[in-house]
């Protein structure tokens, strides 16, 4: 995958371009472009995160693992944010892993430069808390969808996030993974997406989903995602499936 260094110019993370010119300028020095393979760990739970990352088109799974190996995803980043941020909340360790879900690219820079450049304040630091709090809300309906709606809404929700994120309606993902993030049996998600393929939501095969219908897959999806859209163009000034406009 070839790397495209017109992003330091036109960044096309949501964060990264919402920040004002000159306060972009000024962290591009320590901003280094990065491929971000599939899988990937970019950082493990309990361990200190020497680097914090701007995705671009990629997509980052933030997730537990429980005592028995199992694991459930409690997060998703991709072009609306950044993967770290215990960095700028005063820490540097989490109880939760970060890994690459879709490859990509992405911007990285030191952690330690990063907490020096948010402690400065100003609109770095004012963009950056509103990013945590739109993430606080997301997690926070997340843990609520999870216990009240049913897998049939959660995987069309889950699917249009990814959607979103990359930016596209055909996407590689497999059955198992699905399961594995969204912290249920594999029969139940075949289930769950056999239902959405014969209504002509999406259509999945040999680990590729592609959607078919979008506004039916929005109507079939729980509350949740819409709240969580409207949430980040409260916070942020954007939507996490449109181009960004700028926060100041």
């Amino acid at each position: 995958m070839s790397l495209d260094k017109n992003l330091f110019q036109q960044p096309s993370n949501k964060l990264l371009a919402a920040l004002p010119a000159s306060d972009y300028e000024h962290l591009v020095p320590h901003l280094k472009l990065v491929k971000l393979p599939v899988q990937q760990i970019l950082y493990e739970a309990a361990e200190p995160i020497t680097q914090v990352y701007f995705p671009d088109k990629s997509v980052v799974s933030i997730v537990t693992t429980m005592e028995d190996g199992s694991t459930a995803e409690v997060g998703i980043v991709s072009n609306e944010g950044m993967v770290g941020i215990p960095v700028i909340l005063g820490d540097n360790t989490t109880t939760t892993t970060a890994f690459v879900q879709v490859a990509g690219a992405a911007m990285q820079i030191n952690a330690d430069v990063l907490r020096n450049e948010f402690n400065r304040g100003g609109a770095i630091q004012t963009l950056l808390l509103c990013y945590v709090q739109a993430v606080y809300s997301e997690l926070a309906q997340g843990a609520a969808c999870n216990r009240l709606h049913t897998l049939e809404e959660r995987l069309a929700r889950w699917l249009l996030t990814v959607s979103d994120r990359l930016e596209s309606e055909d996407f590689p993902l497999t059955q198992e993974f699905i399961s594995q993030m969204l912290g249920v049996r594999r029969s139940g998600v075949t289930v769950a997406a056999s239902t959405l393929s014969r209504a002509g939501m999406i259509r999945y095969q040999r680990g590729h989903i592609s959607i078919l219908n979008r506004e039916d897959l929005e109507a079939t999806s729980c509350e949740c995602y819409q709240v969580i859209q409207n949430e980040f163009a409260r916070l942020l000034g954007f939507l996490p499936s449109n181009r960004a406009r700028k926060f100041f």
